[in-house]
């Protein structure tokens, strides 16, 4: 069994930075891929960054990209996001998710295990 424990959400103006954090439970991600996905309200879950643990391979979402960027940090077992000028449509509730590959995936349903969520709110 996986926990992923997600931190680092709020509330910062337009154009602001946050920095989401996700820890995980397990000694060794070696052979697994993370991702962080974000949920609107009415909306469906998208992926909007993942990243394999054996290489560091990324993928950044289009809508985020230049302005959002995932990293990894292997002693720590944990993954972040660095979210930089951030827009209101940003709002969402982000999850962190692992799959137990480390070929990056798109869809949520590849993946295995899910945090609980943390949320960001974008005000203009």
């Amino acid at each position: 069994q996986v926990q992923l424990v997600e931190s680092g959400g709020g509330l910062v103006q337009a154009g602001g930075s946050l920095r989401l954090s996700c820890a995980g439970s397990r000694r060794n991600f070696s052979r697994f891929a993370m991702g962080w996905f974000r949920q609107a309200p009415g909306m469906e879950r998208g992926l909007v960054a993942a990243i394999s643990w054996v290489d560091g391979s990324s993928y950044v979402g289009d809508s985020v990209k230049g302005r959002f960027t995932i990293s990894k940090d292997s002693a720590k077992n944990t993954v972040y996001l660095q979210m930089n000028n951030l827009k209101p449509e940003d709002t969402a509730v982000y999850y962190c998710a692992a799959r137990t590959s480390p070929l990056l995936n798109l869809w949520t349903s590849d993946y295995d295990y899910w945090g609980q969520g943390t949320r960001v709110t974008v005000s203009s």
